[in-house]
């Protein structure tokens, strides 16, 4: 089985109605997008029904976040409900920057993955570590921890509308980047662990993505290793050349 190709941009706290009005107009101009690659755009909350306007229809649209209940007095939350309700296919959960500022603890990630599932949206999980983590040898610890707690939430059927994404945390938005070898290391052994404790089904299936600091620059080498089954990028998704990204394995 070929797993699909997978890019997703993850916009952050960015943006305005002229700026994405204008980014998606040039998504649309380009003269050639890779059909072989299914790609997906995550927005702040406010812009979601505006981008499912604008962005070209080929392309889907994130939420960034959402929370684990439907409702209730929760000042400033946004449901998976309400997500959908405005036009979301997808949300991205598990981001470093909600585990660390946010102190979203793995298994309230965990929650709010079941429930995304449950009403219908296909969720973008990220795991990593910190640096520290990498250099004390923790690394696999760490990612297989973070997902342990999904495992233990979600059905094995569940998975067919999930998509991990590897974000080493030292490489979010520093500039550097795992090398070509050490992200494939790192996928091949979730690949290990979805085998080990879901199923091989699911481990070969589940499409397995890299993120932190993703450019068109270094992308090909990186998209050519074996278990990398594409990107999440964040700050070059606000740049027409997210494109080249998108083109990374054409």
């Amino acid at each position: 089985m070929t797993r699909t190709f997978f890019v997703g941009g993850n916009w952050k706290m960015n943006g305005s109605t002229a700026f994405i009005e204008d980014l998606s107009n040039s998504f649309t101009a380009a003269s050639h997008v890779s059909k072989d690659t299914e790609v997906v755009i995550g927005a702040p909350y406010v812009y979601i029904p505006l981008l499912t306007k604008v962005l070209r229809k080929d392309w889907g649209v994130a939420a960034e976040n959402c929370h684990s209940l439907a409702s209730g007095a929760y000042t400033g939350e946004v449901s998976a409900e309400m997500l959908k309700d405005v036009g979301a296919t997808w949300v991205i959960l598990g981001h470093s920057e909600r585990r660390s500022i946010f102190n979203e603890s793995d298994e309230f990630v965990a929650e709010k993955v079941k429930k995304a599932l449950s009403v219908g949206l296909k969720v973008i999980l990220c795991c990593g570590e910190l640096l520290e983590e990498r250099e004390a040898g923790k690394t696999q610890e760490v990612v297989n921890r973070q997902l342990t707690a999904v495992v233990k939430a979600i059905s094995e059927s569940d998975w067919e509308n999930v998509v991990i994404a590897y974000e080493p945390v030292w490489a979010i938005g520093t500039g550097k980047v795992a090398t070509p070898e050490q992200a494939q290391e790192v996928h091949f052994e979730i690949r290990e662990f979805l085998s080990h404790n879901v199923s091989a089904k699911v481990a070969k299936e589940t499409r397995i993505i890299y993120g932190g600091s993703v450019t068109e620059k270094n992308c090909n080498e990186i998209g050519k290793k074996p278990d990398v089954d594409g990107f999440l990028v964040g700050g070059a998704s606000l740049k027409p050349s997210f494109i080249d990204i998108c083109n990374a394995i054409a």
